[in-house]
């Protein structure tokens, strides 16, 4: 439907938009169901998900982890604190790349906007040096990549 939308918002936030030609439900169900995201949450060509965990409620623990295929790879840790269906995902996340990175808190919001879904992702970060860091690992292409996965699943 289209391409990624990333801005920063202050010192502290990056916001990520997107639309998918895919109903609400549909692209809310592909961020909370562990076998759903293990298919399009890959990052570039050649990556893959061993690993994730989803307990897609209040305090639900999140555990995703990456292989590059080359022997490679980091995880992600988190724990949700607020879940609307089909419509907001509140969670916060936390990067081992091997160090870890500071607490992401983010808000995910999944609107109907036509025959689609208009998803507003907004990050905020303790401070502009993390936030700055955190764009600078290319984490937009990654992105990006999983996103039109998701556009080919739904």
């Amino acid at each position: 439907m289209s391409k990624l939308m990333l801005k920063t918002e202050g010192d502290r936030h990056v916001v990520v938009v997107r639309r998918f030609a895919a109903s609400p439900e549909a692209v809310y169900r592909a961020h909370t169901e562990p076998k759903l995201i293990r298919r399009w949450m890959l990052g570039p060509e050649g990556w893959s998900m061993p690993a994730c965990i989803c307990e897609a409620r209040s305090g639900g623990k999140i555990r995703y982890e990456w292989a590059d295929g080359k022997g490679g790879g980091f995880y992600l840790t988190g724990e949700f604190i607020a879940l609307e269906p089909f419509s907001r995902i509140v969670h916060v996340e936390r990067m081992h790349l091997p160090d870890v990175t500071p607490d992401n808190h983010i808000e995910t919001r999944f609107e109907a906007d036509g025959a689609g879904t208009l998803m507003t992702m907004r990050m905020t970060l303790p401070d502009a040096a993390t936030r700055d860091a955190m764009l600078a690992t290319g984490m937009e292409h990654g992105m990006e990549a999983s996103y039109a996965r998701l556009e080919a699943m739904a």
